[in-house]
């Protein structure tokens, strides 16, 4: 059973839910796209319903309120560390299907693959989801050939029009904010069809990572990392130790993103890199997404979102690369 509300209500609800929630959602930052005067719709803190960009797809996702671009993890002297405190409220985020179904793959990497992330999972102990519907598919997206392009696993959904919010509460946490609220019967809005169809390789084996395929796509490859870093379900970082000016034996340790295409990511000591090319940087990233993490966790790492063919300059069409690839490794 759900609940409608106006849209006088919902602000109320929402001044509310603030109190106890830090509130994350996509939104227009106006002027700070990657080109002068163009916007960027990516994941802020909000004060209002009506700061949330419903429409379009964000072009960076959810994972922002997770795992901060540069997060400090602790502070050192040359005695002691002090681990970073986190804010005491909750998290509420708001997020389409494809993106709630990219959760998994984040809890997967950073809570079932050995030691659990502290600073990750004391996030994510405080985080509760709120699913917003699509009614029509995005732009590169694919998420019905991937299937995540419908999720019941939301605390709350919410429908937006002029006048009224329609939502489905699933939490208990969140309820108590709806009592007084009209009962209706409320159902998620999910695509059911994409311009963008994908067929997933069924017999990759050792032997796909040497298919021509790779060089032909990573010789446009320019290796800037924008895939990487709009993926809903990359993971990489690096660590960086930033000593203070005053004293050098004080300072910070940081937690950055990384990207797998830039030159370097993969350099060890002596110099020695295990992928020297943007081919076979190419073919690391996309066999991890479809072939290495459906091995360890019997599902595939990619979600559908299609954000990395919207992003990449050089216009390298991951979904044709994938599509190509399950037919010549037929």
């Amino acid at each position: 059973m759900g609940y409608q509300i106006s849209r006088e209500t919902a602000n109320q609800i929402f001044a509310q839910l603030k109190e106890h929630y830090d509130i994350f959602a996509p939104k227009v930052f106006a002027g700070e796209g990657c080109f002068s005067d163009t916007d960027v719709i990516r994941y802020g803190k909000i004060n209002a319903l009506d700061e949330i960009e419903w429409e379009r797809r964000s072009e960076y996702s959810f994972k922002e309120a997770l795992l901060a671009v540069n997060e400090t993890l602790f502070y050192f002297t040359e005695e002691e560390t002090t681990v970073v405190s986190c804010s005491e409220k909750r998290l509420l985020i708001f997020l389409r299907s494809c993106d709630l179904h990219a959760l998994k793959r984040l809890d997967a990497i950073y809570l079932e693959n050995g030691p659990e992330d502290f600073y990750y999972r004391r996030l994510r102990e405080k985080a509760s989801f709120v699913l917003m519907g699509c009614s029509t598919t995005c732009e590169n997206g694919f998420c019905v050939s991937m299937g995540t392009n419908r999720c019941d696993s939301y605390a709350l959904y919410l429908k937006i029009s002029e006048e009224s919010v329609w939502a489905d509460c699933k939490s208990q946490d969140l309820l108590p904010y709806f009592e007084k609220a009209q009962t209706c019967e409320v159902q998620p809005e999910y695509v059911t069809e994409n311009a963008e169809k994908v067929t997933l390789p069924k017999n990759l084996s050792v032997d796909s990572f040497s298919n021509p395929i790779w060089e032909e796509y990573g010789s446009r490859c320019i290796g800037c990392g924008r895939c990487n870093f709009v993926c809903p379900t990359c993971t990489c970082f690096t660590m960086q130790d930033i000593l203070y000016r005053d004293n050098e034996n004080v300072g910070e340790r940081r937690r950055v993103w990384a990207s797998c295409q830039v030159d370097g990511y993969d350099e060890i000591a002596g110099g020695i890199e295990f992928r020297k090319t943007q081919g076979e940087r190419l073919r690391f990233k996309v066999m991890h997404k479809i072939y290495d993490f459906e091995k360890r966790f019997g599902y595939p790492m990619c979600v559908g979102c299609g954000r990395c063919d919207s992003v990449c300059p050089e216009y390298i069409s991951y979904t044709s690369l994938i599509n190509r690839l399950a037919k010549e490794e037929a």
